[in-house]
């Protein structure tokens, strides 16, 4: 069984993980609300993740709301002593599948109480502000995370969806460990905010990083590729991430163990420069 060996990268400079993690969002019923038709493979996916060396797992109390965040407990604890949990807050759901943005500290605050509980853990390694919410100030949100962490029950705190000028005036506030933005080899406008996260040795989480395939321009140069060496469309784009920064942090989503097998086969591609640039283009 092929090995995760997408190299590591240091987390707020001490969490070390593997660069190639597991997005946990898909694990939960259809258009990420309740529970999935079959909790058991949702389980087996996240054990198989585990098996094959993945030692980040990316989830959020919205993702069910709170069925990924329980699976994640049932399946996985006691918590491998590497494996790194991250959690995000600061979206509210609905039956009609709607994310609302919600960042008042004190809805923050109770949704990682809520997340410690589901987790069953006493700290969150990296806790994400999910969103900013255009109706709260923003320096409240990160202030309510930074106390979070003062007070040790958050170990890291990271962004979502963010510009650069707010991950600047998120730095100002608190050390800021991650960045999780929507970022892929045909989706690639927060190149400023990648940019920033190098030049401060921020792990940068691209979200949605298979785009589910639909990459346009990029379609052509990406079946070459992937035909001339006998892989996926998929396994390609997630070796174009991993080399396209050192700070990249993938985390593909998916509730079935084949494709999960398929993505960790990724981290064996490596993409020669003439292939990037072709990709690049």
């Amino acid at each position: 069984m092929l090995q995760n060996e997408s190299g590591t990268f240091d987390i707020g400079g001490e969490l070390t993980v593997h660069r190639l993690g597991f997005g946990a969002m898909r694990l939960t019923g259809e258009d990420i609300i309740g529970r999935p038709d079959d909790e058991a493979d949702a389980e087996h996916v996240l054990q198989t993740a585990t098996n094959l060396g993945i030692d980040f797992v990316d989830t959020a109390d919205s993702y069910g709301p709170g069925v990924s965040e329980r699976l994640i407990r049932e399946s996985l604890a006691p918590y491998p002593e590497d494996l790194v949990v991250a959690t995000k807050g600061g979206l509210l759901r609905n039956r009609d599948g709607d994310w609302l943005p919600r960042g008042d500290p004190d809805y923050l605050r109770n949704a990682h109480l809520c997340s410690l509980d589901r987790l069953g853990v006493e700290k969150i390694d990296l806790y994400q502000y999910h969103r900013p919410d255009p109706d709260v100030d923003f320096e409240e949100s990160v202030t309510a995370l930074a106390e979070l962490k003062d007070e040790g029950v958050i170990g890291h705190v990271g962004l979502s969806n963010v510009s650069v000028e707010q991950l600047e005036t998120a730095r100002d506030i608190v050390d800021v460990a991650t960045v999780q933005n929507r970022f892929n080899l045909g989706h690639r406008e927060d190149d400023d905010v990648l940019a920033a996260c190098e030049e401060y040795d921020i792990g940068f989480i691209p979200w949605s990083p298979l785009a589910a395939g639909d990459v346009d321009a990029k379609s052509e140069a990406l079946e070459d590729v992937a035909s001339e060496r006998d892989a996926t469309r998929y396994q390609v784009m997630l070796a174009w991430l991993l080399e396209h920064s050192p700070v990249t942090l993938p985390i593909p989503g998916t509730a079935d163990v084949e494709h999960l097998k398929q993505n960790v086969g990724a981290t064996h591609l490596d993409l020669t420069d003439e292939e990037m640039s072709r990709l690049n283009e």
